[in-house]
């Protein structure tokens, strides 16, 4: 569980890094300060593409397009199950917004530690695994 959390975590961390609603985030930085900033734009934007290109690369080997839709739409009926009972409000567009990171790194932390679930639940080693 503690792999999980860490995993989904810097997934959040990536995202929330990348975009939120707040002022501190690297696209509203990059647009903000690009002509005075190029290098540091970049340079924090090549290691923003690394982080995305390990956690997508890794999702879409381990749970594919159709995993990532099936924890999509779980994650979503959540939202509708928690927005029926009156628990959540969608009003706020920074709610929406914060949804939508917790969702995508919900995604991107499972697709990174799916492989490792599988195989304790199942026993059964993938193929990057066998060394171990």
């Amino acid at each position: 569980m503690a792999d999980f959390a860490a995993r989904w975590a810097f997934a959040f961390v990536l995202l929330v890094a990348t975009f939120n609603p707040t002022q501190w985030n690297y696209v509203r930085w990059a647009l903000n300060d690009y002509d005075t900033q190029t290098p540091l734009v970049v340079f924090f934007g090549i290691i923003l593409t690394i982080g995305y290109i390990i956690y997508l690369r890794a999702t879409f080997r381990s749970i594919g397009t159709f995993g990532m839709l099936l924890i999509a739409a779980l994650v979503g009926s959540l939202v509708w199950v928690l927005y029926d009972l009156g628990l959540l409000s969608l009003e706020n567009r920074s709610v929406q917004v914060w949804l939508g990171i917790i969702s995508l790194s919900l995604i991107l932390g499972v697709g990174l530690s799916w492989s490792i679930v599988r195989k304790r639940l199942s026993g059964q080693v993938d193929m990057d695994d066998v060394d171990e």
